[in-house]
């Protein structure tokens, strides 16, 4: 099982139609209503303008040190992509306001890592508009 972060808290994962892997993926800009799962390794340049359609896009984490996950979000988002973001994987309570600020809607995580990190150190990092250097400095 798996726990879905977002901005309120855990909450249960309400999607129910299955992932696609970026490999099986159609080159041409199809799609529409899926969810495409996508490795950290992806370039981000090769997903341009073949995902508008998609519905959800989740971005693989295998470690939580390893962060290019936040980069294929935020190209992702520069690219045009407003649909539904999730980071998928190892991501700890303390990546969250950076996983909100590349782009990401919510985040999922294991039953274990729930139990390790319950809801209230996710809910303590989930005003992330307002916890950046940029923000202290200006206020």
């Amino acid at each position: 099982m798996s726990v879905i972060v977002t901005d309120t808290g855990f909450a249960t994962d309400d999607w129910e139609a299955g992932y696609t892997a970026l490999q099986d993926f159609p080159s041409d800009e199809a799609g529409g209503g899926l969810a495409l799962d996508v490795p950290s390794d992806t370039d981000p340049t090769e997903l341009d303008g073949r995902v508008g359609s998609v519905a959800m896009i989740r971005i693989d984490f295998p470690s939580f040190s390893d962060g290019r996950g936040f980069t294929i979000a935020r190209q992702l988002r520069r690219q045009g992509y407003d649909g539904r973001l999730r980071a998928r994987g190892h991501v700890i309570a303390d990546q969250y306001a950076m996983a909100r600020r590349a782009g990401f809607d919510e985040v999922e995580i294991d039953d274990d890592l729930a139990r390790r990190q319950p809801e209230d150190q996710w809910r303590a990092r989930a005003d992330w508009t307002a916890r950046d250097y940029q923000s202290r400095l200006r206020g």
